[in-house]
């Protein structure tokens, strides 16, 4: 993978656009829950997705809120395998097929 380009950011971005852009490294979601039982299960559903795909987010728990964070450090920044991951998220958490 490489890291993609301002260009390729942007235009990645517009088909994630519950996703934001914290600086040139990293894109970040929150998710909210009802319950915080939900929430962590919803972590454990990621965490077997990043397993399979070989590409691990960091996670954060606060509560009834996950805040799922990813960049590739191989290549110190983001790259096509992000925003493959935050789609299937993304899927993952409307309950759609992957």
């Amino acid at each position: 993978m490489t890291r993609l380009s301002e260009e390729e950011l942007t235009q990645q971005l517009t088909t994630l656009p519950e996703w934001k852009r914290k600086d040139s490294k990293w894109i970040e979601r929150r998710y909210r829950f009802k319950e915080y039982l939900d929430g962590i299960a919803f972590v454990n559903k990621i965490a077997t997705l990043a397993e399979k795909e070989n590409h691990h987010p960091f996670i954060t728990i606060q509560y009834k809120m996950v805040i799922v964070s990813l960049t590739s450090w191989s290549e110190n920044g983001l790259t096509e395998l992000d925003f493959k991951l935050a789609l299937q998220i993304e899927r993952l958490f409307e309950g759609q097929p992957l």
